[in-house]
C-alpha cells in the first residue's frame, strides 16, 4: 500500500471509531460518563449546626452515592445564599428566615430539606441578672444577630405577648458573649456552641422553652440543579440522613467531637457540652416554617409568605 493509501486508511478508521462506539460496540467512554460523580458545591458558614454536612463529608457518606461535594467557606449566611443565587454554588444551609425572605423576594431558591429542630438559641444572662420573667425584658439591651434571627423574632413576639418590649443590639457569636461578660448589654440570644460557651462561663440560661417549637436550619438549592440533578439531589439528602442517624446515636463520639472542631474551631468543652441538643432531621416542619414566614410578614421584611411555594415540589413526600 502506498504512502497515500495509508493516510486514507488510518482517516476512515479514525473517523468511523466514533460510530462503532456509538453503535452499542464496548464503549469506554460511556462506561467513564456513566461513573463520574455529580459534582455539587455547597457554600457553607461553618457551624455546629452544620455538623451533618461535615459527617457525611468526613466518613464518605457522599462518596457512597457518587457525589463530589465540595465545601465552600463564607462568612455568614446571607453570603452563603448570595453565592448560590449569583451560581457560584448549588446549596446552602442556613437559618430558615434567610431563605424564605430570599424566596418571597424572587430567589430563585428552593427549601429541601431541614437540618435540625427545635431552634437551640437562647436567652443567656450574667448569674446576678434580676431578670426572671419575660415582663422583666422591658427596656432592656439584649445582643442577638438579626432581628429575622428566629430565635429573635420569637423571643421578640414572647416578649411583647407579656406586654414588654426590649432593645435588640446586633452581635453575634463571641462579640455578644462579649458584650454579656463586659455587662455592656443585660443578656444574649445564642446559639450553639457560643451557648454551651456562655453557660459554662456561668451565664443563665432562661426561656428555653421560647423558642423550643421553633425549626432551625434549612437545605436551600438553587432552581438550576434541583432541575437538573434532581435524583442526586435526592441521594445527597439520604447521605446527610445518614450522618444524622450517626451523629444522634451519640453525639459527643471521639469522631463526631473531633469533625466539629476540624470544622468550627469550637472549643471541645463547649461542643460536648451542648452537641446532644442539635437534634438533626431532614423532615421540613412546614408548620413551624410558614409561621416564620408570617412573622416576617408582620415584620416588615418580606409582602408575601411563599408557604409552601418555598419547597421543592421534587421533595413532595420525601422530606415533606
Amino acid at each position: 500500500m502506498n504512502g497515500h493509501l495509508q493516510r486514507f486508511a488510518r482517516l476512515a478508521i479514525a473517523v468511523a471509531l466514533p460510530f462503532v462506539a456509538a453503535a452499542g460496540f464496548p464503549s469506554v467512554y460511556a462506561a467513564e460518563k456513566e461513573q463520574r460523580p455529580t459534582r455539587i458545591v455547597v457554600a457553607d458558614a461553618k457551624t455546629t449546626h452544620h455538623l451533618n454536612l461535615y459527617v457525611a463529608k468526613e466518613l464518605g457518606l457522599f462518596k457512597k452515592y457518587n457525589l463530589d461535594v465540595q465545601i465552600v467557606e463564607v462568612n455568614d449566611n446571607a453570603a452563603s445564599r448570595d453565592l448560590v443565587v449569583s451560581g457560584g454554588a448549588d446549596l446552602f444551609w442556613s437559618c430558615p428566615t434567610v431563605a424564605i425572605a430570599a424566596i418571597a423576594n424572587g430567589a430563585p431558591i428552593k427549601t429541601i430539606a431541614q437540618v435540625k429542630k427545635p431552634c437551640t438559641s437562647v436567652l443567656l444572662v450574667p448569674p446576678e441578672s434580676k431578670i426572671s420573667r419575660l415582663q422583666d425584658l422591658d427596656s432592656k439591651e439584649i445582643a442577638g444577630i438579626s432581628p429575622t434571627c428566629e430565635a429573635v423574632i420569637s423571643l421578640t413576639s414572647a416578649a411583647r405577648n407579656s406586654g414588654s418590649k426590649f432593645n435588640l443590639q446586633r452581635l453575634a457569636g463571641g462579640p455578644a458573649i462579649s458584650a454579656l461578660e463586659s455587662r455592656r448589654v443585660d443578656g444574649a440570644i445564642l446559639e450553639e456552641p457560643h451557648a454551651s460557651v456562655a453557660e459554662l462561663a456561668g451565664h443563665k440560661v432562661l426561656f428555653r422553652e421560647v423558642s423550643a417549637g421553633i425549626p432551625c436550619r434549612t437545605i436551600n438549592a438553587s432552581n438550576r440543579i434541583i432541575a437538573s440533578n434532581p435524583t442526586q439531589l435526592k441521594d445527597f439528602v439520604k447521605a446527610i440522613q445518614e450522618a444524622n442517624e450517626i451523629i444522634l446515636a451519640n453525639p459527643i463520639a471521639d469522631n463526631i467531637v473531633k469533625i466539629a472542631i476540624d470544622y468550627t474551631g469550637a472549643p471541645r468543652e463547649a461542643i460536648i457540652h451542648g452537641n446532644h441538643r442539635l437534634l438533626f432531621d431532614t423532615r421540613l416542619a412546614v408548620d413551624g416554617l410558614n409561621a416564620l414566614g408570617d412573622e416576617l410578614i408582620a415584620q416588615g421584611s418580606i409582602r408575601e409568605n411563599p408557604g409552601n411555594n418555598a419547597y421543592a415540589k421534587e421533595f413532595k413526600g420525601i422530606t415533606w
